[in-house]
């Protein structure tokens, strides 16, 4: 199956990976020329724009990082809405439900199915194909390509309204940004008392406290202070910003969202936005006077 992808980045590149791996043969493009030729090294075909790609496909998946990226790949001048093949457009990105149910018009207008499929579980997901992906799209359409999205992991069926996998990945995405933040804040709390960390997250994973971030982040990237999870903090802050857009418009309270949102703020202010998420917890460090870090791992 000749498949289209747009979006080498930090997820795109393992993903086009996996899929060429598993035989199809992938009509790729990306904006930074290093990001295709990694691609065209594992035997992807490149293309020129969008457009191009879309010329040469039927279906086209794109990992993008911010809602205009996403405009305007799939409707700007040289935008795969005006390829003569492409028939499916599936959007692995994560861009709020409002601009997924704009591109799903734009889109429809020329008999192009948009499929919405936001993705969770990191870099390390997408390499392992190990990926939660959430999708929106006519149930036709979902069944279609199935069997493609499970290269790339598991393919979670949320429904035929445009833009409600969006929803729910910005659902997903806060609490990740709440359970990370508030793990943190309370480790270094422990820290500061003369607790080791790494017992800490022992007896968190042990019991009622364990979250995503004491089993997963915080051995793999906190404790040993190499802070490489694989997302940035600038889009963190973006996906947070979008969960809010959505819950103000909405009129749900967010009082939690938009606190946890003032502090991702202040993360990519001070620490960077390329900055790994994970560096989140340097905030609560400086003001604590105090470093996260194992006794087994000091030198």
């Amino acid at each position: 199956m000749t498949v289209g992808f747009v979006g080498l980045g930090h997820m795109g590149f393992p993903m086009a990976r996996r899929l060429i791996e598993a035989g199809h043969a992938v009509v790729a493009f990306d904006a930074h020329a290093a990001a295709l030729d990694r691609i065209v090294a594992l035997g992807g075909d490149p293309a020129s724009s969008p457009r191009d790609v879309a010329d040469r496909a039927e279906t086209v998946l794109a990992s993008l990082p911010t809602p205009a990226a996403a405009l305007e790949v799939t409707t700007g001048p040289v935008g795969l809405i005006k390829g003569a093949r492409i028939r499916r457009y599936v959007d692995l990105s994560t861009v709020g439900s409002r601009t997924a149910a704009q591109i799903h018009e734009l889109l429809a207008q020329r008999d192009i199915v948009a499929i919405d499929s936001p993705v969770s579980g990191g870099v390390r997901g997408a390499e392992k194909g190990a990926l939660a992906l959430m999708v929106s799209a006519p149930r036709t359409a979902f069944d279609e390509i199935k069997s493609l999205l499970q290269t790339l992991g598991r393919p979670l069926y949320v429904g035929d309204k445009p833009g409600s996998a969006q929803t729910m990945k910005l659902a997903n995405n806060i609490l990740a940004a709440n359970v990370l933040a508030a793990t943190a804040e309370v480790v270094v709390m422990g820290v500061k008392s003369g607790l080791d960390p790494a017992v800490m997250i022992d007896v968190l994973n042990a019991g009622s406290g364990a979250t995503s971030a004491s089993r997963d982040k915080f051995p793999r990237a906190i404790l040993p202070r190499t802070f490489d999870y694989g997302f940035g903090t600038g889009l963190m802050v973006k996906d947070v910003q979008l969960y809010l857009e959505e819950a103000h418009a909405l009129g749900v309270t967010a009082d939690l969202a938009e606190a946890v949102g003032r502090l991702w703020e202040a993360a990519a202010q001070q620490l960077g936005p390329e900055s790994d998420f994970t560096v989140v917890i340097k905030l609560f460090e400086a003001a604590a006077g105090v470093t996260v870090e194992s006794a087994d791992l000091r030198t």
